[in-house]
């Protein structure tokens, strides 16, 4: 893929790494095959190739607004696209640079910023997750019906698997 990265993106500490992983890629769209939420969603834009599109864009200085942050955000980083892709594109890394240089620019509202940071710093903590987990288990009559669909009654036996 051609690239012409804007100034302001050469001085990116990772600019000529992104650089390369762009130039890997031949969108030949192998990897939307086995994106989950290209299946799902069926949107060129929440597919890899559409995400390469959109950091391609935003590293050139292409305005970044939220429309492009959602994009980036609906990416499981499963990797299965890099398994299907015959170029060998290191999409993960692409899109660490894509997400931090969206950051930069397309400021989130603060409640979304906390939210995120939150869940930053509880999710990767199991004890503190389980405690927070049980404490919403016993609220949850009181919580709105929103909320409360979102944390289960009990937790599943052991051994069941989701529906």
């Amino acid at each position: 893929m051609q690239t012409n990265l804007s100034e302001a993106s050469r001085t990116h500490a990772r600019a000529d790494e992104a650089e390369a992983i762009l130039r890997a890629c031949v969108h030949c769209g192998f990897c939307n095959a086995t994106c989950p939420t290209y299946q799902v969603l069926g949107n060129e834009l929440d597919g890899p190739r559409g995400r390469i599109y959109l950091i391609k864009q935003l590293l050139e200085g292409e305005p970044c607004g939220t429309r492009t942050q959602q994009h980036l955000d609906r990416c499981l980083t499963c990797r299965n696209c890099e398994t299907t892709c015959p170029s060998g594109v290191r999409y993960h890394t692409l899109l660490d640079i894509g997400r931090a240089e969206a950051e930069k620019h397309a400021r989130r509202p603060a409640r979304e910023r906390l939210l995120r940071a939150g869940l930053r710093h509880v999710v990767p903590r199991p004890a503190t997750f389980a405690a927070l987990l049980k404490a919403g288990r016993a609220l949850r009559p009181l919580l709105p019906g929103t909320l409360r669909g979102k944390i289960p009654a009990a937790p599943p036996a052991a051994g069941t698997r989701p529906p």
